[in-house]
């Protein structure tokens, strides 16, 4: 039996918009990671980007289960000693929650140049409008 490996030139990329309206931040993180990356597909390679686009709307609608609003913080290092910052994600959803969910799908792809590849064909918009009707995107569910 013969091993199917995709090519780069031969993958045919579709555009999908996704409600983030009440969804899970990290259930929603995981389910778009796994498109961005192209494991829906059959012809998945792990080695070659085959996902396909994906548009997140109103992201300022998102929740976190439980009590993580006041306990979750979200952590960087600015680069400078001793500067470790955190933010708890109750500001930061309500500042920028588009962020929120970038950087929750983006930490859910490889950490190399081919997930930096991937991360690029995600776009995400606090409200419900988007600028890329020109794709002609399918309404995607994510149960």
């Amino acid at each position: 039996m013969k091993t199917y490996m995709a090519h780069a030139q031969n993958v045919v990329r579709k555009w999908y918009v996704v409600d983030a309206e009440g969804m899970v931040l990290g259930r929603l993180a995981s389910k778009v990671a796994s498109i961005l990356r192209g494991k829906n597909k059959p012809t998945f390679t792990p080695n070659v980007d085959t996902g396909d686009f994906v548009i997140i709307v109103n992201t300022d609608k998102v929740v976190l289960t439980g009590k993580k609003l006041e306990k979750k913080y979200y952590k960087y290092h600015t680069g400078h000693i001793g500067g470790l910052k955190e933010i708890q994600y109750k500001t930061l959803l309500n500042e920028k929650s588009d962020f929120a969910v970038y950087e929750a799908v983006r930490r859910m792809l490889p950490k190399n140049r081919l997930g930096r590849q991937m991360i690029t064909k995600l776009k995400v918009f606090k409200g419900p409008d988007h600028n890329h009707q020109a794709q002609k995107p399918e309404e995607l569910k994510l149960v």
